[in-house]
């Protein structure tokens, strides 16, 4: 294209940025959230009796309000702090801020600044055809160019990037949410196997105290030998019950150091709160207000709007992309002229290309992109599915799980009672040690029972907490 002069291109380049914005559109749909039915109330929250008349749910709470133990609150912080996984997720959200900022740079023009400079000294049969011994020449350019969004193709990738940069970070708090649940479980859990542990060792003092006084009595020829065996029976079924708790007590405070972000190690643990049943009349909230409020729904909802966006950069492959350039620079052939007006050149280029035919492959991506939307709504929906199970399940648990800890304390008062009356009528005569191998056996496993239902049930505060989408904020 030939040289035109600088007054000349000052006077295209308005009207053709005019132009641009005057005509400029944005193809492809625009986000609709789709509708996805609620119920009025979660299954199992009368049971259960929660409140789910207003829109105040536990999981709006703060996990230092829902887990007051001291101990677990520094657990907690410190696994917020320092757990792997909240970290890789942080650095993933850092990741795709910058990947917007690339994404989006495609909407603005580029300009580069540049030059170039040559010299040489010739030799003397050189110098009178070019005019001297030395040759020095540079020049000096401006340039720059633009595809203007005209389509919309840039805006709806960078609507895209944006919405995977929202779906890192509800993916990060849902980490979070995860991370907080994990580790008031596996706590709950831990408390449970020191509260095992530590029936063990009653139950086994007992049992070494009975095996003593069995012993005496079969040397005095009050009682016979197998009693002496059957209360040895019982001795060891205690103690060999100690190392396996011990195992599980150990592996798991290596399973919450992890959490910690920290290497394998005891965790120092005194508090005996750890197991109280969960207070009564918990919000559970409205179910329209868990769509708001669960990270991994708002994460899902974020993918469908970046695939939404994804249709419309398809759809605008169809139509013609124009490109514009220009350059601008000056030169000479010393330092006294590099800079001359009169040695200026200034370009302008521009380039129109429509795609005419390429074999399916336009179509075939805007299909691609139109079923991974569908895809994606459907992942939407069974993700709220999902979350409305979770919440019921938790309630189901959360009463249920009452219930057998109710049971199973009643349980262990009859199996003491029956326990303390079978050792006064072996001791009296009236009945063998058998049925004292019986009672006591069936003590022991109710105690282990009771402790297991009032882990269930912890646990099912903390199940409830998170189906509701608490302990990420």
């Amino acid at each position: 294209m030939s040289p035109i002069s600088i007054a000349r291109f000052r006077q295209l380049v308005p009207g053709v940025f005019l132009l641009l914005l005057l005509t400029g559109c944005t193809v492809g749909p625009n986000y609709k959230r789709p509708q996805v039915p609620a119920a009025p109330a979660f299954r199992g929250a009368d049971d259960a009796q929660v409140a789910t008349t207003d829109k105040t749910s536990l999981g709006d709470e703060n996990w230092a309000q829902v887990f007051q133990e001291p101990e677990l609150q520094s657990l907690i912080r410190t696994a917020l702090e320092n757990n792997f996984d909240v970290r890789i997720a942080a650095q993933r959200v850092l990741e795709q801020q910058a990947q917007v900022k690339i994404t989006r740079s495609q909407e603005s023009p580029t300009l580069a600044v540049g030059g170039s400079g040559i010299g040489a000294e010739l030799p003397d049969s050189l110098s009178k055809t070019f005019g001297g011994t030395s040759i020095y020449a540079g020049s000096f350019n401006l340039s720059s160019a633009w595809t203007p969004d005209f389509w919309g193709l840039y805006r709806r990738q960078t609507e895209a990037a944006r919405a995977q940069l929202l779906a890192q970070v509800w993916a990060q708090r849902t980490v979070r949410m995860t991370l907080v649940e994990q580790v008031a479980s596996a706590y709950i859990q831990l408390r449970a196997l020191d509260r095992q542990l530590a029936i063990a060792k009653q139950t086994l003092e007992i049992r070494q105290q009975s095996v003593d006084l069995t012993r005496r009595l079969a040397d005095g020829g009050s009682a016979p030998l197998s009693d002496l065996r059957q209360a040895e029976e019982l001795q060891y079924a205690a103690s060999s019950q100690i190392p396996q708790i011990e195992q599980q007590i150990q592996q798991q405070e290596n399973a919450l150091r992890l959490l910690l972000g920290e290497n394998p190690g005891s965790i120092a643990r005194s508090d005996d709160n750890a197991l109280a049943p969960p207070p009564q009349n918990l919000p559970a909230g409205l179910p329209s207000h868990l769509l708001e409020r669960r990270p991994d729904i708002l994460q899902a909802e974020q993918q469908l709007v970046a695939a939404n966006a994804q249709i419309g950069v398809a759809r605008a492959q169809f139509f013609p992309q124009l490109s514009i350039s220009a350059s601008g620079g000056v030169g000479g052939n010393d330092w006294s002229n590099l800079f001359d007006p009169a040695s200026h050149t200034v370009y302008g280029i521009a380039s129109l290309a429509q795609p005419i035919f390429e074999g399916g492959k336009l179509r075939g991506q805007l299909q691609l992109s139109e079923h991974e939307k569908e895809e994606l709504v459907l992942n939407y929906q069974k993700t709220i599915s999902g979350a409305f199970r979770d919440v019921s399940n938790a309630l189901i648990a959360l009463d249920k799980t009452r219930a057998t800890r109710e049971q199973e304390t009643s349980l262990v008062a009859a199996a003491q009672d029956a326990t303390r009356l079978a050792r006064m009528r072996y001791q009296g005569g009236a009945t063998s040690y058998l049925e004292v191998l019986t009672t006591d056996s069936d003590l022991f496993s109710a105690q282990l029972d009771l402790v297991n239902a009032q882990e269930g049930e912890a646990l099912s505060l903390v199940q409830l907490y998170g189906a509701l989408g608490g302990g990420w904020d």
